[in-house]
């Protein structure tokens, strides 16, 4: 079976020729996710510091299966804890769901949202 031809690197002037279904080469795949990391904030900034860690490691005990498999007749450990509203501030446990990992990386994915991360919280939001 043929391969697809590769194409150029999506960075503005690099001359580099890449696989199809890859957007930069290595060197500038590499800034893009820095650039990315550097906009998106720590997990703190986000909404994600030692309260959150407590409040996720609480809701994982008391649903320690993953919901959305539960609703797709699977069982299978939940790893993650999604918001429901994509709120990050909003902690109620009626707003958590407790997910496996793929479950969370294809709701996240629906959403918009980058390798399942959330967007930056504002200083006026916090």
């Amino acid at each position: 079976m043929p391969f697809k031809p590769k194409k150029p690197c999506s960075y503005p002037g690099c001359p580099e020729l890449i696989q199809a279904g890859e957007r930069f080469c290595t060197k500038h795949k590499k800034e893009d996710r820095k650039q990315y990391e550097d906009q998106r904030g720590s997990s703190t900034q986000r909404g994600y510091g030692a309260k959150w860690q407590k409040i996720r490691t609480m809701k994982l005990n008391i649903d320690p299966l993953c919901a959305e498999c539960l609703r797709n007749g699977r069982t299978r450990v939940a790893t993650q804890v999604h918001h429901k509203d994509g709120n990050v501030r909003n902690n109620s446990l009626e707003n958590l769901e407790s997910l496996c990992l793929e479950c969370h990386s294809r709701i996240t994915a629906k959403e918009g949202k980058r390798w399942g991360g959330g967007d930056k919280i504002s200083a006026a939001t916090r």
